[in-house]
């Protein structure tokens, strides 16, 4: 009886190891690398290559998590070369996208990438033209994702317990990412115009652009304006380190507030409807006004609850991802609304959108 035990442990945990999501790595300079790593080391994920030309950058990750030598590759083109992933995660510079989307595309394989997914419409066009005649899934990770609060509210809107959206308000940053302690390798990119489109305004101006677009059903604004603010150019003196972001709806407006200026670290979001009002403090707590009385509670936990997870199971077809705030369909409206903020903080006009 011990043995037959034993035996079907071997096999249950033989046939959850086979289960687990096979991914390649695109880059590491992006620092939330380091969230599919503790994912990895759970036993949540297998990674079967890890590409990534800084050859210093590499040797501080395969040290840091004891991952095998083996898997590690000089570039994109070498790695896909050797083996074959269900999906690639893209853990590079924003305008290096593309170029990810470019290799894996054809070979019938699948993408994830972090937020956003582009900030300029042409790369973005590009990249669902190759998504769409290649049949792949392109997603986008964002960490606001996966947390209870904003899908409590996203059902309670859909539910019309505020009736008609009015107004929309996300906050989203921290004090910097250099005063927060974000690595060099991240940094290099990060400031510089060319490789994220900006500061503050990309970084934490998507976070907005895609719940907003969510709540709204996948609707583009009428219009973009956005004012960008240089408060620390002695610490950033290449990009915008606050961006207000302002985007009009038909019957709504939408405010993005986005900065590397604030006195902690913040991402929550308030919708005002016709008959009621609802904040999503944090990840757990949502705040309600219906009457007249303030309610306060603490929600569950959504049903996927991070990235790998949910690409898991859009891959498998256990869930079709639709206007999912991961979604392609989302994400390129995210994309239309920072490549008008960029050109109207530049210009500092108002940006129709067709």
């Amino acid at each position: 009886m011990i043995i037959r035990t034993v035996v079907f442990l071997f096999l249950l945990a033989t046939a959850s190891h086979a289960q687990l999501l096979k991914v390649g790595v695109a880059g590491l300079s992006h620092d939330h690398a380091h969230g599919l790593m503790r994912q990895y080391k759970e036993g949540k994920v297998t990674i079967l290559g890890i590409a990534e030309p800084d050859s210093k950058l590499a040797d501080r990750y395969m040290k840091q998590y004891q991952l095998p030598g083996s898997i590690f590759y000089p570039s994109l083109k070498a790695m896909l070369e050797k083996i074959k992933p269900e999906a690639v995660l893209a853990y590079n510079a924003i305008s290096e996208h593309l170029a990810v989307v470019e290799a894996c595309a054809p070979n019938g394989i699948h993408v994830m990438v972090e937020k956003p997914l582009a900030f300029a419409n042409k790369d973005a066009e590009r990249m669902k033209l190759l998504a769409d005649q290649n049949r792949i899934h392109l997603l986008v990770n964002y960490e606001t994702t996966w947390y209870g609060s904003n899908q409590a509210i996203y059902s309670r809107v859909m539910n019309d317990e505020i009736g008609p959206i009015r107004k929309m308000i996300v906050h989203d940053g921290h004090n910097g990412p250099k005063e927060i302690g974000c690595s060099q390798d991240f940094l290099s990119w990060l400031t510089d115009p060319g490789k994220n489109g900006g500061g503050a305004i990309i970084d934490f101006g998507c976070y907005g652009a895609n719940l907003m677009t969510w709540l709204m059903n996948g609707q583009t604004p009428v219009a973009v304006t956005a004012v960008t603010r240089h408060f620390k150019p002695d610490i950033y003196p290449k990009v915008d380190d606050d961006a207000t972001i302002i985007l009009e709806y038909p019957g709504a407006t939408g405010i993005i507030e986005a900065s590397w200026n604030w006195p902690y670290g913040i991402k929550d979001m308030e919708v005002f409807g016709q008959k009621g009002y609802l904040q999503a403090v944090n990840g757990k707590t949502v705040r309600a006004r219906l009457k007249s009385e303030y309610e306060i509670s603490e929600v569950a936990a959504p049903p996927y609850t991070s990235d790998i997870q949910y690409l898991s199971a859009v891959i498998k077809g256990q869930i079709q991802s639709g206007n999912d705030l991961s979604s392609l369909s989302n994400n390129m409206v995210v994309v239309k609304i920072l490549d008008a903020a960029i050109r109207s903080a530049k210009d500092g006009k108002r940006v129709e959108l067709k």
